[in-house]
């Protein structure tokens, strides 16, 4: 188990500039693109984000999880099997927790994060916006000129 940790760390900085660096911007790309498409449909369907609803809502997790894994599953194998190419490439071995966490790092994380941000930015582009505040009385309010009626 030391021996998982001890070349943990150096494996996965090694990616940043080995070969295939490519899949350290596609993938993330990828992700996002799926999680805006699913960050605007929540919002105009009027949903919270998808990871505040994936804790808070116990009784729909399972629904919320399979929808999500629609969305970001087929970028979460691709980035799996990329890491495995890469791995046997460089490394001459296949070390899978290596695997499965630069897949979570660069398709879940970039999915669960820009999906909220694209809700909550596209929710609050298309709040109404009020004209006058709804405690003051509109007559009570000045008219061009500065004057109260």
């Amino acid at each position: 188990m030391d021996g998982i940790w001890n070349r943990f760390t150096p494996d996965m900085l090694s990616r940043v500039s080995g070969p295939m660096q490519f899949r350290l911007v596609l993938q993330p790309l990828m992700a996002a693109f799926f999680a805006i498409r699913d960050g605007l449909a929540d919002a105009r369907a009027g949903r919270p984000p998808y990871f505040a609803r994936l804790v808070s809502d116990s009784v729909h997790r399972k629904e919320l999880i399979e929808s999500g894994w629609k969305s970001v599953g087929k970028v979460f194998i691709l980035a799996v099997v990329l890491d495995v190419v890469y791995q046997l490439w460089v490394l001459h071995t296949v070390y899978p927790f290596q695997a499965f966490a630069v897949a979570a790092i660069l398709a879940l994380v970039p999915y669960l994060i820009l999906c909220g941000i694209t809700n909550r930015v596209a929710r609050e582009l298309h709040r109404p916006r009020r004209s006058t505040p709804s405690h003051v009385p509109p007559d009570s309010l000045p008219d061009a000129t500065g004057h109260r009626h």
